[in-house]
């Protein structure tokens, strides 16, 4: 009698977290469906609440052959790719030499990198930009991609992953002499895809969508970057929004892929690694 009794007051309880549950779920979608259903709209029913009087392809046909949406995606595409590429190599090397290398130095060296993390763009805005300017790479691929390659989480994450790999392993490939180096690419490395794959879905998307730092680096229309590009769809006084909801579902659609095929790699990664 008495299990029956707490079941039935579970029960209640269970449905009332489904009920919330569901809710926001339906508060995080509801924006989504807005924004797929308006950019079918015509122009002029953009904030009219309700269903389109008559679905329509002129949106996304316009930002597609009016604009040069197709340069500003290959941009973004080409910095996003670079940046994590190159970031992974570097990360991977740093954490590793953090969680495997006795040195003098390490935990501060460690601490000083994870404090990095409280330091924001903005703050860092002016500096960076001089810097750049002074180095002559200002309206240029370089001048995108090295500034975004550092960044203290890609360290953090692949330090404590690694931290959990077994050291038996290295011992043994200590044994047939291989070197530091060797070991990190032919042992650690393999073992890590989980987290490797969780970071480039995370730095990829971070890159695809930056807009304060490729605002600010670059001045040519031929490298602006997909998001800088639609904000030009905006004007002073006039804003062809129903313009800029098609191309924003547009330059959604890589970021949405990657994030798919790479999910599972995430959550792995974060289960891996010790973060809660």
């Amino acid at each position: 009698m008495q299990s029956e009794t707490r079941v039935g007051r579970r029960r209640p309880r269970i449905g009332i977290r489904a009920l919330v549950a569901y809710l926001i779920a339906g508060l995080t979608v509801a924006p989504l469906l807005w924004l797929l259903v308006t950019v079918f709209k015509p122009g002029d029913e953009v904030f009219r609440p309700g269903l389109p009087s008559r679905l329509t392809l002129d949106n996304i046909t316009y930002v597609l052959t009016q604009i040069p949406l197709g340069r500003y995606v290959f941009n973004s595409a080409v910095v996003s790719v670079a940046v994590t590429v190159i970031a992974l190599a570097l990360h991977s090397m740093a954490a590793y030499a953090l969680a495997r290398l006795r040195f003098p130095g390490r935990q501060l060296i460690f601490s000083v990198i994870i404090s990095t993390l409280l330091v924001s763009l903005p703050v860092i805005l002016v500096p960076l930009f001089l810097v750049v300017r002074e180095l002559g790479l200002l309206d240029s691929y370089a001048g995108l991609i090295l500034p975004a390659i550092f960044h203290a989480f890609g360290i953090f994450l692949l330090r404590q992953y690694y931290l959990n790999i077994p050291k038996e392993l290295e011992e043994a490939a200590d044994l047939d002499g291989c070197g530091y180096f060797r070991r990190w690419w032919t042992i650690v490395l393999p073992l890590s895809k989980p987290a490797l794959a969780s970071l480039s879905v995370l730095f990829f998307l971070a890159n695809w969508n930056a807009f304060l730092w490729p605002l600010i680096a670059t001045q040519d229309p031929d490298l602006r970057m997909v998001q800088v590009g639609i904000s030009t769809l905006q004007g002073q006084y006039v804003s062809g929004w129903h313009y800029v909801l098609a191309a924003t579902v547009v330059a959604a659609v890589p970021t949405v892929l990657a994030f798919l095929v790479g999910q599972r790699w995430l959550v792995d990664a974060i289960k891996t690694s010790g973060l809660k």
